[in-house]
């Protein structure tokens, strides 16, 4: 598994973890309205597939915020964003903050997507920051597991891997 800390202490991710080239494993989670979302549901598209632990924290807020406003112009690719949030709370908060050209889900009931990613943070029960590029044939062709959970991701990087998939 990845080695990844959060505020610098060692953490257990739980689940499998994800490498580029591997097929994109399957997940259940809740959209804003409690409706169920799985990655089928966004086949035929380049999706950027993020976690985050909350979209109430500084780091979560400013990197939702990046990749909404990058999504804009993004062809063909979608950007989900996945915490442990309670979907009211997400819905919320993307009103708030005016975001629109990212979809935020919640793995709060599951753990669905924490455990297929490898993101789920045992010992807290919040997802660890992550980003997965998949392809249009739910292939992964980029993934970051973020070294220290509090940091921001590379946003260059994914960006580019996702212009780069089909």
């Amino acid at each position: 598994m990845a080695s990844v800390t959060f505020k610098e202490k060692p953490i257990t991710l739980l689940g499998n973890e994800v490498k580029a080239g591997d097929s994109a494993p399957d997940f259940k989670v809740l959209a804003n309205d409690l409706s169920e979302v799985t990655l089928e549901d966004t086949k035929g598209t380049v999706r950027i597939l993020t976690s985050v632990p909350s979209l109430d924290t500084g780091v979560c807020d400013q990197e939702i915020r990046r990749f909404n406003e990058e999504a804009s112009s993004l062809d063909n690719v979608k950007v989900l964003t996945v915490s442990m949030d309670l979907p009211f709370a997400q819905k919320r908060w993307c009103a708030a903050a005016g975001v629109e050209n990212v979809q935020t889900l919640s793995d709060h009931r599951d753990l669905s997507f924490g455990k297929a990613y490898g993101v789920a943070i045992e010992e807290l029960r919040l997802l660890t920051r992550a980003v997965f590029v998949v392809d249009s044939n739910n292939k992964v062709t980029y993934v970051e597991y973020v070294s220290e959970a509090t940091s921001h991701p590379d946003y260059e990087a994914a960006l580019e891997a996702a212009k780069s998939a089909n």
